[in-house]
């Protein structure tokens, strides 16, 4: 299968989100433009023009009539997919850029987390403030990552203050906190299990994290070749796969931005 590139914008990509069919794809980027592509043969539809700052976040409504944008510039903007309309700005009155924004339940609400760690809901129709996290039980640090469970009815936050923490999207009561020894750079829920989390410590983390996933695989892979010795003769096709499988762990140099499941 040949990629298919996909040229548009002028500055690096900060994000990207499919909608709920999978034939439309949106992206972000420091060029302050929101983009969607037809996801079958990259063709870009069109853009979304009207942020003042690096745009770090989308997500689409279920029926991919909406979408929503966060931004550096501290706002949250509303756009008609279609069109390209910007239907309604959200006001932060705060120096702090927007590191997500997602849809709540029913597409009724609208999360959004950023730098001033406070998390907050708003009518999606009116733009009204409905209510923050606690900020006794909420982050003290930079939310830099915020994802949504399958049903919408809880999601998950990340923060540089060292936690993850799972919150009711209806109420935002916090549900649990999760406490790690490194900054939380993204978080992601499983589609198939319940509350089943990841969470990429990326920055000062990056090569513990490589080793820590070096040393599981490894684990696994063992027991599975002690099993094979006395059964299989390819023993040593397996030890092969095995070796060019940790390589391609051992060899990620970069940072690592972002993690996701499979479903």
């Amino acid at each position: 299968m040949r990629p298919i590139l996909m040229k548009g914008h002028e500055r690096p990509l900060t994000f990207l989100k499919y909608n709920r069919d999978g034939d439309l794809l949106f992206s972000c980027a420091k060029d302050h433009t929101p983009t969607v592509w037809f996801a079958d043969n990259g063709e870009r539809l069109g853009t979304y023009r009207g942020h003042n700052g690096a745009v770090w976040s989308c997500d689409v409504s279920r029926d991919s009539m909406r979408l929503i944008t966060g931004s550096a510039d501290q706002t949250v903007k509303l756009w008609n997919v279609q069109t390209g309309a910007q239907l309604y700005t959200f006001n932060f009155g705060s120096p702090a850029r927007i590191n997500r924004a997602v849809w709540g339940p029913l597409n009724r609400t609208i999360v959004s987390v950023g730098e001033d760690a406070v998390i907050r809901i708003w009518d999606s129709k009116t733009g009204k403030l409905l209510r923050e996290a606690d900020k006794e039980s909420g982050h003290k640090k930079t939310i830099t990552s915020l994802t949504k469970s399958a049903d919408g009815s809880h999601f998950l936050t990340g923060s540089l203050d060292k936690s993850a923490k799972l919150w009711d999207t209806r109420t935002l009561t916090l549900i649990k906190t999760y406490v790690t020894e490194r900054p939380v750079n993204a978080v992601a829920m499983s589609p198939l299990l319940d509350h089943s989390i990841v969470y990429c410590q990326v920055r000062e983390a990056k090569r513990s994290l490589l080793d820590f996933f070096y040393t599981e695989l490894g684990k696994l892979e063992q027991k599975r070749l002690s099993a094979l010795l006395n059964e299989d003769p390819t023993i040593m096709e397996c030890r092969s796969v095995l070796a060019k499988r940790l390589e391609l762990y051992r060899s990620a140099q970069a940072e690592i931005d972002t993690v996701a499941w499979s479903k």
